[in-house]
């Protein structure tokens, strides 16, 4: 027995469904990215099950409403636990169905893990409201309820950490669910299920449904009167046609959806702090990730020395499985993937950008392409337009500040920017005159629990994390007494 086969041995690979692990309508194969093998088949849900998984969210719904915060606090307080004694099969499991290298997976693991820590904290600290009206003559009673159940659809790139920060707030607040993983990495999330029932979260409040695309059992589940929330991450353009159902019924909808960051690096930034958050920005998980560096806008000072020091910091990066824990960047998900990712860089030297490293996708097996940057890259280049998804930084030079900013907002896009200045003044205009959601101000790396993710524009609405991320879940309801 291999140390894949040892590994894949502990997973679920059923439908989670009222608390039962249950057989699907059929079969889909999961396969490593690495390697092209399959790695194993996970059950696939029908409509029959997509009903039945509602079914179980509704029966466990009233009940759990009425759960004390507290216990509802200690389970995910106990789940948070289970999972940082269990970091190492997640990770390794997380390397192998979505491909990111080992310490890329066991930083999501215990990112992940934090959010059922964060939210276990807010599960007590829900606050309504109790005032006298201006008139004098009633009080206003102010009561935040749980929305209700609650369709969870979660994307590929990180498996445990989408699932767990939609989870947490949701169960905190006394909702039940019905989560719906990618379909090319759903172990992660049926692990997260399991990880769930072992801290004692009752049948019902937690359902996983599998299954090849969202639409069909997705659709089944939003055509049902009983759910009243609907959050996703992943594509605009998946979120605007789920965006369209969900109105049809007039759903609280949560929508974490595409980026197109701009990375911008002005003469007095500190370069070495540039460099290094730059390889953060853009390499954690191979920039497959909605929050990577996308546009990398340099000035003139400092472009070139600025682009040779990233070249030579992207080209020593070791590539290869990151079941070999040395390597430094993983595939990427699948074909199709390498395909954009090259269509892009040929459309960027077409235009005249060159190649300064990497540049293409060495044979197989395994998805990879190798970490790549381009300069010269001209103003209007497709590149700028679309969310890479994959290791490639385009560098453009710019000269004045009105400039940069006009060109980082130039996009239908506004999930995070990253600003490189000494000057304290000049990064907060930065961050007022950017449009985007999230601002990492001489920060590489800007994702916390504790902080309220995601967008403007087209990358999406609400916010996901900090006590924000709770009201998500929670309706107000006003009395009159």
């Amino acid at each position: 027995m291999t140390v894949v086969d040892e590994l894949l041995r502990g997973p679920k690979t059923g439908l989670h469904i009222g608390g039962e692990w249950e057989e699907g309508i059929s079969e889909l194969d999961v396969i490593d990215p690495a390697t092209e093998q399959v790695l194993a088949a996970v059950s696939t849900a029908g409509h029959d099950h997509a009903r039945s998984a509602v079914d179980a969210a509704a029966e466990a719904a009233p009940g759990w409403a009425a759960t004390a915060p507290r216990v509802r606090s200690e389970i995910l307080r106990r789940s948070y636990e289970t999972m940082l004694a269990r970091e190492e099969q997640l990770a390794e499991l997380i390397v192998l169905e979505n491909g990111k290298t080992y310490a890329d997976a066991l930083g999501e693991v215990r990112y992940a893990a934090e959010f059922f820590r964060w939210f276990s904290e807010e599960a007590v600290r829900i606050i309504g409201e109790f005032r006298t009206a201006p008139a004098g003559d009633k009080r206003i009673i102010v009561a935040p309820e749980p929305v209700g159940i609650s369709l969870m659809v979660t994307p590929w790139n990180f498996p445990s950490a989408m699932a767990t920060r939609k989870l947490g707030p949701a169960l905190a607040a006394g909702c039940t669910t019905i989560l719906k993983p990618a379909s090319d990495t759903p172990l992660s999330a049926l692990a997260v299920a399991d990880i769930l029932a072992d801290a004692g979260l009752p049948p019902g409040v937690v359902n996983v449904v599998t299954a090849r695309g969202s639409s069909g059992v997705v659709d089944t589940i939003l055509e049902d009167p009983r759910v009243r929330k609907l959050s996703f991450t992943g594509s605009t353009e998946v979120g605007q046609l789920l965006m369209a159902k969900a109105g049809s019924r007039i759903m609280r909808t949560s929508m974490e959806l595409g980026g197109n960051a701009p990375f911008v690096v002005f003469d007095d930034a500190d370069l070495d702090a540039a460099i290094e958050g730059a390889m953060l920005a853009k390499m954690r998980n191979a920039g497959e990730t909605c929050v990577a560096a996308n546009r990398f806008y340099v000035q003139a000072g400092v472009s070139e020395v600025f682009t040779s020091r990233l070249t030579e910091a992207m080209s020593v990066l070791r590539m290869g499985p990151g079941i070999d824990r040395s390597n430094q960047v993983g595939p990427m998900i699948n074909a199709q993937a390498i395909e954009k990712i090259d269509w892009l860089v040929s459309g960027a030297v077409d235009g005249d950008a060159t190649v300064r490293t990497g540049g293409r996708a060495p044979d197989g097996p395994g998805y990879f392409y190798e970490p790549t940057v381009l300069s010269e890259v001209s103003p209007d280049s497709t590149i700028l337009d679309h969310e890479i998804f994959g290791p490639v930084a385009p560098v453009v030079s710019f000269d004045t500040e009105e400039e940069v900013v006009g060109a980082a907002n130039d996009t239908v896009h506004g999930l995070i920017s990253y600003v490189y200045t000494s000057d304290i003044n000049r990064g907060f205009r930065m961050a007022e005159a950017i449009e985007s959601g999230m601002v990492a101000l001489n920060r590489g790396l800007i994702s916390d629990p504790a902080a309220p993710f995601g967008g403007v524009k087209q990358s999406g609405i609400g916010r996901e994390g900090s006590h924000h991320g709770m009201e998500e879940y929670l309706e107000l309801k006003y009395v009159a007494w």
